[in-house]
């Protein structure tokens, strides 16, 4: 029986995996070039680049683009509570999360027609939303209401950035119904270059649709969190009516 011969682009993830490891090289720290390891390994780019997608889709080392590749740093483990309530159900951690935020008035067309239940070119508010963990990408979110429930002030043209630390939720009061829809899927390539993930890392995609007591649809959220290191945790509630009969 042939016995098969592993690749070198592994051969050469396993020596740069030992040394992250028993932290020959320290988190944080930033790998030599491409150019550098490829000859150092005497290989080419292409195989060498072979060698760091496997420690990628590992979670063990990420490319920051126009910076190079960079050894991971140990990142708390992001926690999705899938309630309303008072914690905020998109950052909820141990310590506030960093938010930048890019507001902008388009029109609705296409999935979020039907999200909203609104008509083609209905205009919504939207909300461009990156959370990070120091230096590191938490999750993305964008985040639709209809533009009339906008309040005044929030929206700040397609250009306005600004770092906040409230719930993305900007209703005064909290909606009827919520309907979260939860998928594990490949991240979109804008969604692994944003999140710093390799491209077969597996990404948590969860669509939050909540509506007022109407039945308006009153917010839909797309999110997306690295699949790697997230646990979505989901409460249910026993729901008694007036006469105190469980629903």
């Amino acid at each position: 029986m042939t016995r098969s011969v592993p690749s070198r682009h592994h051969d050469i993830a396993d020596d740069l995996r030992h040394q992250i490891t028993t932290g020959a090289v320290k988190p944080g720290e930033r790998l030599p070039s491409e150019a550098d390891l490829a000859d150092r390994y005497k290989v080419s780019t292409a195989t060498l680049r072979s060698a760091l997608a496997v420690l990628q889709g590992e979670g063990l080392v990420e490319k920051i683009h126009g910076k190079g590749n960079f050894v991971r740093r140990s990142l708390r483990k992001i926690l999705y509570v899938g309630a309303w309530g008072t914690l905020d159900p998109w950052t909820a951690a141990e310590a506030p999360m960093r938010v930048t935020v890019r507001t902008a008035t388009v029109q609705a067309d296409g999935h979020l027609t039907s999200l909203l239940r609104v008509p083609t070119g209905s205009p919504l508010a939207e909300f461009f939303c990156i959370s990070h963990e120091g230096d590191s990408p938490h999750g993305l979110a964008r985040i639709y209401i209809p533009r009339d429930l906008a309040p005044a002030g929030v929206l700040g043209g397609d250009s306005s950035w600004r770092d906040t630390a409230t719930r993305f939720a900007v209703l005064g009061s909290a909606p009827a119904t919520v309907r979260e829809t939860v998928s594990a899927r490949p991240p979109t390539p804008d969604e692994a270059s944003a999140l710093r993930i390799g491209p077969t890392t597996a990404a948590l995609a969860i669509t939050r649709v909540a509506a007022d007591s109407t039945g308006r649809v009153v917010e839909a959220a797309l999110l997306v969190f690295p699949g790697d290191r997230v646990d979505a945790v989901f409460t249910t509630y026993d729901v008694t009516d007036e006469k105190g009969t469980q629903r």
